[in-house]
């Protein structure tokens, strides 16, 4: 049965493009331009169409339904920033090159293909696909997924569909859906690291069975199968009009997935199918920090905490943000200056760093007004859960739970709290004001210019130790980075008396935390930022604390003391990658390699496409991978190229990174891409392989340069040079690998692959072409 059913669908899924009218074939020199009549390239039907469509006041790439009086776009190129001028052209160049050219500046390049493009096509079935000499499918739009999934299309593990950021802008939204490799469907906010705490919906799909893909038939099925062919689950049952109806399944705007069906000669509107959630408050990310979802009816809104105002009204997903200036924790002042707000039926992620059992929720108010440390917490069934801000991922629930926020009694009046009698306390208010104005002007008159110095110095004082924080929190794990005082790290690293290393930023030790007694490694930075630079560091490192991955060093907490930088992350017990490779009694075994090569691909590709703010590290390489204390790799330093400023991270005229990483377009004065640390991940990758330096002045000139030497070896068929007389399993495994790290280095980006790219050949996803030659190291001097 299972043999028959992987007939019935290969069948369907390989012979379908075949079984279509003969599509129209786009040569070389074709060209299209958002106006006129050359403005797309149809499909045979006419139902889809690839190129140019109106997106707000200006035109985006992609593929849209030709056919019906919404030209819904189903996939869209340069997400990152995909609205284009009136004057653009999108051209199959002569060489072989699907490009938008411009003007003024750089070409942008649609599809990156591994090889030269001879001709291309625009499918019936949505798919666009671009051939090589051959007549072989070299690239094809199935395989790159944004935001939808046409019948006919997989999303294959590994692979994430991401929503766009509005109804009108298909630019990358906040929510995503991740097909992982342990066969869950799971969604989750964009930035967000993949895990539970931060999953809204799962397809509960996990342990089915290897290679789990989501499917999509010509009758509307939605299912799951795995690699046995066996349909694992499904979540629409088809059976649905195959003619004249058109299936398209979405991540929407609102961060639920959605299955459409709409009729091509009706017209009408698109039907909903199916859906992940019809509460459209369950996506988490929706409110940002400090704000929470509510629903009147099937309409949606965000409000702020008590005490709290949107950083812009027009945008939630910004969150909110004290309407107060906060005092130093101390907490005496938490008595005095604060009262505590209450918000009922309320969930929240839940951050407690403390626990008090409580009879109360009063009882709880006392409790974490007498903690400075504590901002806010959770009442429910006898526990106060004493909380951190920023509160996340809040929504109005049926819930016993009651959120406690801590609020400034100068903000109450301000905050809509509306006294017992107005005009009363009106009159006292102005006498108030009256009193302190008259104070104020008398002691000014008399003292300012004994105390003017001194006033001022108070103020920068005052204003530095905002900055600052509270020294005093306890550290608490899964929490937004916290600052620490100088004094607190001095003595967590015994004076900085432990060097764990040293690199271009500066001198890392160890330190021991002495609240939580967690092991830490502390970087002091050794590079000043520029006059006034304070508030800026300080948000650059709220945004590199956001970025949490399995495969990335955790950021926990930085110092900004006076000219002292300090960075605080958690420690890797087995130091740098490099230790490992370039000793001997280290080396690891060849699997141990490759689960290495892959660690560092989805910590890259996390930095490049998943985290809230793209991330080019510029610096890829053995010493800035880290191993824990289960050998898997993290990659250090990202975002300190972005903290420190340009003038600060070059090592060369004009370029960033070490030498025998750095890609070539660093020096050819270009734009830097993302494809400058899928260079710098070949050279390591070839480093992991042969386990040695990328240039080795020890060894033979032919072999000094290792990827001129890897080159060679390729060529020549003569990989087992490359490994000396280690025994590898799988010659063939070698040879992929190889071919992955020459891909990678290829001197123009275009030709390099994406990170996403490069992971799925690591795992073994498809063939990987003979890569171009490289030219000599010697020549290109």
């Amino acid at each position: 049965m299972a043999a028959f059913l992987f007939f019935v669908l290969s069948s369907a899924f390989y012979s379908g493009i075949a079984a279509q009218k003969s599509p129209l074939n786009i040569s070389l020199g074709s060209s299209l331009t958002p106006t006129g009549n050359s403005s797309s390239w149809l499909s045979p039907s006419g139902i889809f169409a690839f190129g140019f469509y109106q997106q707000r006041n200006g035109y985006a790439v992609g593929i849209f339904l030709a056919g019906i009086p919404e030209k819904t776009a189903v996939w869209t190129a340069n997400r990152d920033n995909p609205i284009f001028s009136s004057n653009v052209s999108l051209i199959l160049s002569t060489d072989g090159r699907l490009i938008l050219q411009q003007p003024e500046g750089q070409d942008i390049t649609v599809a990156d293909p591994l090889e030269p493009i001879s001709s291309a096509s625009m499918l019936d079935s949505g798919n666009f696909v671009l051939y090589n000499s051959d007549k072989e499918i070299i690239w094809q739009s199935f395989e790159h997924p944004t935001n939808s999934l046409l019948p006919r299309q997989q999303l294959i593990p590994g692979q994430e569909l991401i929503s766009s950021a509005s109804e009108t802008d298909d630019s990358r939204g906040i929510f995503r859906l991740v097909m992982q490799t342990d066969g869950n469907l799971v969604e989750y906010p964009v930035g967000a690291a993949n895990g539970p705490e931060n999953a809204y919906w799962v397809s509960e799909t996990f342990g089915d069975g290897p290679n789990v893909t989501l499917n999509l038939e010509d009758d509307g099925h939605l299912y799951f199968i795995n690699s046995r062919v066996n349909i694992v689950k499904n979540l629409s049952d088809g059976g649905h009009p195959k003619n004249e109806m058109i299936y398209l399944m979405k991540i929407d705007v609102d961060g639920i997935f959605r299955l459409y069906s709409h009729s091509i000669d009706q017209g009408g509107n698109w039907s909903i199918i199916w859906e992940s959630s019809t509460d459209k408050c369950d996506p988490k990310g929706l409110c940002g920090f400090n704000s929470f979802c509510t629903k009147i009816d099937n309409l949606v809104d965000c409000k702020c905490l008590p005490g709290f105002q949107f950083v812009n009204q027009g945008n939630w997903r910004l969150g909110c943000e004290r309407s107060f200036v906060t005092d130093s924790c101390n907490s005496t002042d938490s008595n005095v200056n604060y009262t505590i707000e209450f918000l009922e039926n309320t969930v929240w992620a839940d951050y407690t760093f403390s626990i008090v059992n409580t009879s109360t929720k009063d009882d709880c108010a006392n409790v974490c007004l007498e903690d400075c440390s504590c901002e806010a917490a959770f009442f429910k069934d006898g526990q106060c859960k004493k909380q951190k801000l920023p509160l996340t991922y809040g929504k109005r629930e049926t819930d016993s739970n009651i959120a406690l926020v801590k609020v400034h009694k100068r903000g109450t009046v301000d905050e809509g709290v509306i006294p017992s009698n107005p005009l009363k306390c009106r009159k006292e208010e102005v006498r108030v004001y009256v009193l302190i104005i008259g104070i104020s002007l008398a002691v000014l008159a008399v003292l300012i210019s004994v105390f003017a110095g001194l006033y001022v110095q108070k103020n920068r004082a005052g204003a530095h130790k905002q900055i600052l924080g509270k020294g005093n929190v306890e550290f608490v794990e899964n929490v937004a980075p916290r600052a620490f005082t100088f004094a607190e790290l001095e003595q967590a690293t015994n004076e900085f008396r432990e060097e764990l290393g040293k690199g271009a930023f500066g001198t890392v030790y160890k330190g021991i935390l002495p609240n939580s007694k967690k092991i830490v490694a502390v970087k002091k930075l050794e590079k000043r930022l520029a006059e006034g630079g304070e508030r800026e560091f300080q948000n650059e490192i709220s945004v590199i604390g956001k970025t949490h991955h399995r495969n990335l060093v955790q950021l926990l907490g930085y110092c900004l003391d006076g000219a002292k930088r300090l960075l605080v992350y958690e420690y890797m017990r087995n130091g740098s990658l490099e230790k490992i490779l370039h000793k001997p009694e280290n080396h690891p075994s060849w699997d141990e390699r490759m689960k290495i090569a892959c660690d560092i691909a989805r910590g890259i590709l996390y930095l490049h496409e998943e985290c809230e703010t793209q991330i080019i590290h510029c610096d890829i390489k053995p010493q800035n991978v880290l191993m824990d204390e289960s050998r898997c790799a993290k990659i250090s330093d990202f975002g300190l190229a972005k903290l420190l400023k340009n003038d600060q991270t070059r090592t060369y005229t004009g370029v960033r990174g070490t030498r025998g990483y750095v890609a070539p377009e660093w020096f050819r004065n270009l734009t830097v891409t993302v494809k400058a640390d899928v260079y710098s991940f070949g050279i390591m990758l070839l480093e992991i392989i042969c386990c040695r330096k990328s240039v080795d002045c020890t060894s033979p000139e032919n072999e000094a340069i290792l990827e001129e030497w890897a080159n060679q070896c390729f060529e020549a068929g003569e990989l087992y040079k490359l490994v000396g007389d280690e025994e590898v399993d799988d010659v063939r495994e070698l040879e992929r690998m190889i071919k992955i790290a020459l891909w990678c280095i290829q001197e123009e980006p275009a030709l390099r692959p994406s990170m996403k790219r490069v992971l799925l050949m690591l795992e073994g996803t498809g063939d990987i072409p003979i890569p171009p030659s490289l030219p000599s190291f010697s020549s290109a001097l």
